[in-house]
């Protein structure tokens, strides 16, 4: 009787431990728009299923910097799957910033060139929150979490769709 109850509560355990943790963000949602440089302009919007699109304009993937980049067709649309450890790191870090705290506007416009940034989230929930950000520079857990969003576009496997 006893090994039947100590099977038991080996397959309870392994159960509990196999079941996928339901993210608190249904979309993730970052634009990093231009500036009067070589400011990588795109949009990427990460799905709790960690499926993700890149809406890739200019300045993403060129190893050049050139205001010629502007007359070519911008670089693409892609897509992938973000790698479980990438993902997750990303959440933490939204966690860390405690997103439905932040203000809905960073920035001071009193300089003309520099790129904004827009942090789009919406809550398994149903609520969102929306964070517009003029320079980049809101905070500094913001500007690490935007920083990861850079990174994820190197780190991950791109398949151009258009």
């Amino acid at each position: 009787m006893k090994y039947l109850l100590s099977l038991f509560a080996i397959a309870v355990l392994f159960s509990c431990q196999s079941q996928k943790v339901q993210s608190k963000y249904s979309t993730i949602e970052y634009e990093a728009g231009a500036c009067f440089g070589f400011c990588p302009i795109y949009k990427m919007t990460i799905n709790a299923d960690r499926t993700a699109v890149l809406e890739a304009e200019h300045f993403n993937f060129s190893k050049g910097t050139s205001k010629d980049e502007f007359s070519k067709p911008r670089e693409g649309t892609f897509t992938t799957t973000i790698k479980e450890a990438d993902y997750n790191k990303l959440v933490a870090s939204l966690d860390n910033l405690n997103v439905q705290s932040l203000n809905e506007k960073y920035g001071e416009r009193n300089v003309t060139d520099l790129p904004t940034s827009y942090l789009r989230i919406k809550f398994a929930d149903g609520t969102s929150k929306n964070v517009e950000d003029y320079g980049k520079r809101g905070s500094e857990k913001l500007m690490q979490t935007y920083q990861l969003f850079e990174e994820l576009k190197q780190s991950q496997q791109w398949t151009k769709v258009k």
